[in-house]
């Protein structure tokens, strides 16, 4: 049994039914980020590299033996949804390989004082909190990148962020530093962040062009709380 992206425990009697056992393609190289989002916390953390871990299941939350491991570099530029995509091309090729091979792999146990988990993702940790530095809301906007979606207050309704990057600027956490042409800087507890798409309630994603056009923002107006 080849089990993919599956967010529930298998019952040992599930297990046990195949001759061979069950495998997973998990997205992470265990035992680094066992849990339900390791793509999202991968980025997150800000890890240079996440991969695909073949393994045999167990009754635990990704505790079973280790088949095979393919490295994927994460890119600056990778969204959660991007490095999904890549991931489940790697897992393909990966579990196809395992099957063809899989009388000559040797199972490796986790080392479990390294293990990491990855929750669940939140809607309310995807508020980015701007006392934070903006390389660490940067990784937010993008693991966030499609669900739940990172968001802020503007004058008390949600704003989501769907794409950033870190710009040089100081100023009070949350307080917009400039916002013409294409350019809303927003500061935070370290450097700034430029927001380049975002989406107000109610309406579509848009650059950030398109959003002050609308409705302009002056130096000093605040986001957040």
């Amino acid at each position: 049994m080849v089990v993919a992206a599956y967010g529930l425990i298998l019952p040992q009697a599930v297990l046990d039914l195949p001759r061979f056992g069950c495998l997973n393609i998990h997205a992470s190289l265990l035992p680094r980020w066992r849990g339900a989002a390791p793509i999202q916390r991968a980025i997150l953390a800000g890890d240079s590299e996440t991969g695909i871990t073949i393994m045999q299941m167990d009754a635990g939350l990704d505790t079973g033996a280790m088949l095979t491991k393919t490295p994927v570099p994460i890119l600056e530029s990778d969204t959660a949804a991007s490095l999904h995509d890549v991931l489940a091309a790697a897992g393909a090729r990966a579990i196809v390989e395992a099957l063809e091979h899989y009388s000559t792999l040797v199972p490796q146990a986790q080392d479990d004082s390294r293990a990491t988990y990855a929750a669940k993702l939140t809607k309310d940790e995807a508020q980015l909190d701007w006392n934070r530095p903006a390389d660490v809301l940067a990784r937010a906007v993008r693991a966030y990148n499609p669900a739940p979606g990172a968001w802020t207050l503007l004058d008390g309704a949600p704003l989501k962020i769907w794409a950033a990057q870190t710009v040089a600027g100081t100023g009070h956490p949350g307080e917009v530093l400039r916002a013409e042409a294409e350019q809303l800087v927003v500061a935070c507890g370290g450097g700034a962040l430029a927001l380049h798409e975002v989406q107000p309630a109610g309406s579509k994603r848009m650059p950030a062009a398109a959003f002050l056009a609308g409705r302009p923002l002056p130096p000093g107006t605040r986001f957040g709380a």
